[in-house]
């Protein structure tokens, strides 16, 4: 502008608020009239000189007013625009039109291009934006939003389309952008005033180019949707972020249904080839190219060959951005060279689906060419100077082996060794096999050599687990053989001194010797009973069980074993669920564990107990659980803060009779029988550690899914005060035992308490005995193992002349170690060893009546 044309700078609206206050203009009177009427009703000699004093104050106030405007102290009430011309110019000239309304509503400000834009003449004609837009439904529900806004001091911006402008009829659509926001204005020495401010633009120009930049958009859309090529874009992460109509044809997919992030490369690329193509790498600011042959994946599952012409930008920090891809179909009828095309789709699928790594290097060993699953298994490795060497790519420990081979390929040597090599160390180790072979005509192109690679890091897994399984099964079963014979021991040494102890009075010198005796052996069967848990040969007695339970009964007990220095916490699963095992022996599990935990904190810590379900993927998902069968199982965590398990004791935890107790603090049967009795049960122990962290112990008990719930009336147990202590009888019994001391002692037993006992050495003496003595025998008590004929032999036999024969089995075995060896439904009473002469008369004494 050439000239500033003043009055186009006047706001049409600008109504000041006063400065001043009612309130202080009527205390102000009312003092005034008050010290009148005093003085009129004074006498006039004694008013007088107060008069004259209210004069000369009113007079200094007068003076002192009219030096302190004269200084600019003091302001008379006048328009904004003098007191800012800039702030007032600048609203004025403002090609937005911008209101002012107070906290009542009320139109405070209103600038020409306000006017302009309403159609208004004058500023009696100007209306507050509800008004304006009060006549267009339309425009009704943006206007109420603002509204709102306004009256929760919040800003807000609507968008309203009107058929005409505003304040004319004539005339097309035109677009209008309302914006209200708060205003508050600090005065000194006065309160805040609260404002808002509309400001209404004209944005139907800015509509019109945005519609012709969509239509142009959806020209070039249109274009790229229909070449004769496909196209995609991916980001960093491998999400397909855009793919045109042509390659989502090829494919089977909607285009119209397609969202970015329903798809990602390993869906629509067969094998490893993802990892091919992600493995672009490139500093910042570079664009990288590459060129890959691989097979698609169509929606049906279908192959489709194609090459890609891969392009990736890359930013900051060498990061990866979107990718532009161009994706050529391969497919039959496709090219013109037809047997060129088939050769090159044959060796592309080939080279990528391999299940081995393959690359080729050059004389320095460094990395040419790779395939996908190469990429897969070693990752993308980054070099400051060109192609990295294959060295990169395993563990330190590996590289002088890697590189003598790699030495001699390049040297023209044909005939190398595979090689083992570790590929990573240290917490998850990785290995892989290695061939190495050279490149007899290299075709000019710097491949001087050939590298295979097979991971075998689960087959090195397998072989360790199968070697500590084998050497557990070896350790089971001496451990189950020593428990067998030291219980025929135990038995005869409990019995015999029951017999002494029952000739003997406790006044009588030797009875306190007798009972250390058997109180000894006692102990040695509890031993022996923790060798048959971890050999998985003890007899259980499994019942559904609720672990939360198990787990709240035993924190008493828990809590007195740990001592004040280590706190226990419980945590327990929601909706848990049941299992099914024997409920004495899972208690000697989280016993074990949690006295094993407070030897690993003797300075004191934290010992937590937490139970959870596990479902068929979450099982796949946990540490160190290989060989673990995918299912459903309910998880018992035992953790503790102790000092950890170092690397190599950690691999003997399990074995029966380590320890690392001091001598005479332990037997080193505790973690072994845990292992048992988890295993017997049809569950999975692991254990994880961190030295000076802790250690935790994962027991997965398969999920128990009862068939049908089938209501009993509970079975009163009689206390053994109430059951007969009678325990006399008059049957014939036949005895079968192959160790003589038990049998000498069992007879004897059954003997003293006026049963007829026939005995026998074998199961082939056991049929001898029974043909003397003419079947007239009611009950059979018979050991299990015996030579030339065993006990389920012999009650097979004795149920071919006396189907209703009663027999008692006992072993040092588990019931169910040799019930798979009789018939179906086959009906028989068992006796663990050892056994006391009261259990053995009890026992007897309860077939006979039942």
């Amino acid at each position: 502008m050439s000239e500033f044309d003043s009055a186009a700078n006047e706001p049409l609206i600008d109504r000041p608020e006063r400065s001043g206050s009612l309130w202080l203009l009527i205390v102000l009177a009312l003092v005034l009239f008050g010290i009148a009427a005093i003085l009129a009703v004074m006498d006039r000699t004694q008013a007088q000189p107060f008069v004259l004093a209210m004069l000369g104050i009113l007079a200094v106030v007068g003076v002192f007013c009219l030096f302190a405007w004269a200084m600019g102290f003091l302001r008379l009430s006048g328009r904004s625009a003098e007191s800012s011309p800039i702030a007032a110019a600048f609203l004025a000239t403002l090609e937005d039109g911008a209101i002012v309304t107070d906290q009542d509503g009320r139109l405070v400000y209103a600038n020409q291009a306000y006017a302009d834009l309403t159609g208004v003449d004058s500023s009696a004609d100007v209306r507050v934006i509800e008004r304006v837009f009060s006549s267009d439904p339309d425009a009704a529900d943006a206007i109420y939003r603002l509204s709102q806004a306004m009256r929760d001091g919040r800003r807000a911006q609507e968008e309203v389309r009107m058929a005409s402008p505003l304040g004319r009829s004539d005339g097309g659509p035109r677009w209008y952008r309302v914006l209200v926001r708060p205003l508050e204005i600090t005065d000194k020495g006065r309160s805040n005033r609260r404002l808002t401010v509309w400001q209404l633009s004209d944005i139907t120009r800015d509509r019109a180019e945005q519609e012709n930049s969509f239509q142009e958009l959806q020209r070039v859309i249109n274009f790229l949707d229909h070449a004769p090529a496909g196209f995609l874009s991916c980001d960093a992460a491998g999400q397909v972020v855009y793919l045109n109509a042509t390659l989502a044809d090829w494919l089977g997919y909607d285009l119209a249904q397609f969202e970015v992030g329903d798809l990602s490369l390993i869906d629509i690329v067969r094998g490893d080839g993802a990892e091919l193509i992600r493995s672009v790498t490139g500093q910042a600011g570079e664009v990288k190219s590459d060129t890959f042959d691989l097979d698609l994946v169509t929606r049906s599952g279908r192959g489709l060959p194609v090459r890609l012409l891969h392009r990736v930008p890359f930013g900051e920090n060498g990061i990866a951005g979107d990718s532009r891809t161009l994706v050529l179909n391969r497919s039959r009828g496709e090219e013109a060279s037809e047997a060129l095309r088939a050769a090159e789709v044959r060796f592309a699928r080939f080279f990528n689906n391999t299940p081995i790594a393959i690359a080729s290097l050059d004389k320095e060993g460094r990395v040419l060419r790779t395939n996908a699953p190469f990429l897969k298994l070693f990752g993308a490795v980054n070099s400051d100077d060109g192609a990295p060497k294959m060295e990169a790519y395993v563990a330190q420990s590996g590289r002088d082996d890697l590189g003598k081979a790699l030495k001699a390929a390049s040297q023209g040597i044909g005939e190398i060794a595979p090689i083992d090599i570790p590929l990573s160390e240290g917490h998850d180790p990785r290995s892989a096999t290695f061939y190495v072979s050279a490149v007899q005509d290299g075709e000019g192109d710097g491949e001087t050599t050939i590298v295979y690679a097979l991971e075998t890091t689960q087959q090195r897994t397998l072989e360790a687990q199968f070697a500590q399984s084998q050497k557990m099964q070896a350790i089971g079963q001496l451990a189950g053989g020593v428990a067998h014979d030291f219980n025929n021991v135990l038995t005869a040494i409990i019995g015999f001194s029951d017999l002494l102890l029952a000739s003997h009075r406790p006044t009588d010198p030797s009875f306190q010797d007798i009972m250390n005796i058997k109180q000894n052996a006692n102990r040695a069967a509890g031993l022996v009973r923790q060798l048959l848990a971890f050999s998985r040969r003890q007899t259980l007695r499994p019942q559904q069980l609720a672990l939360n339970d198990v787990l709240a009964d035993l924190s008493i007990l828990l809590d007195r074993l740990l001592g004040e220095k280590v706190e226990l916490q419980v945590v327990h699963g929601r909706d848990l669920w049941p299992v099914m095992a024997d409920l004495n022996q899972l208690e000697q599990v989280i016993v074990n564990l949690a006295v094993n935990a407070g030897d690993a904190m003797a300075d004191g810590g934290k010992l937590t107990i937490r139970t959870t379900n596990v479902t068929a993927e979450e099982s796949t998902k946990f540490e160190n659980t290989r060989g673990m069968p995918p299912a459903e199982y309910t998880l018992v965590e035992v953790e503790d803060t102790g000092h950890g398990i170092p690397a190599d004791v950690m691999e003997k935890i399990f074995d029966p009779f380590f320890s690392t107790k001091e001598v005479g603090k332990g037997t080193g049967l505790g973690l072994s029988t845990v292992y048992g009795i988890v295993k017997q049960t049809g569950g999975f122990v692991f254990c994880t550690s961190e030295v000076g962290k802790g250690t935790t112990f994962r027991i997965f008990l398969p999920r128990h899914i009862p068939e049908f719930v089938e209501e009993t009336k509970p079975v009163v147990q009689q206390p053994e005060s109430e059951k007969a202590t009678d325990l006399t009888g008059s049957a014939t019994i036949l005895l079968v035992e192959d160790e003589e001391a038990v049998r000498a002692f069992a007879a004897r037993a059954l003997a003293s308490r006026g049963y007829t006992v026939h005995e026998a050495g074998s199961g082939t003496e056991a049929l001898e005995v029974m043909e003397e003595a003419g079947g007239n025998v009611d009950l059979v008590v018979s050991d299990v193992v015996m030579p030339e004929m065993d006990g389920p032999t012999l009650l097979v036999e004795l149920r071919k002349t006396r189907p209703d024969l009663k027999i008692i089995f006992v072993s040092g075995y588990a019931e169910d170690a040799f019930e798979e060896n009789l018939p179906e439904n086959e009906q028989f009473d068992f006796l663990p060893k050892p056994f006391t002469l009261k259990q053995l008369a009890t026992k007897v004494k309860d077939v006979l009546n039942g």
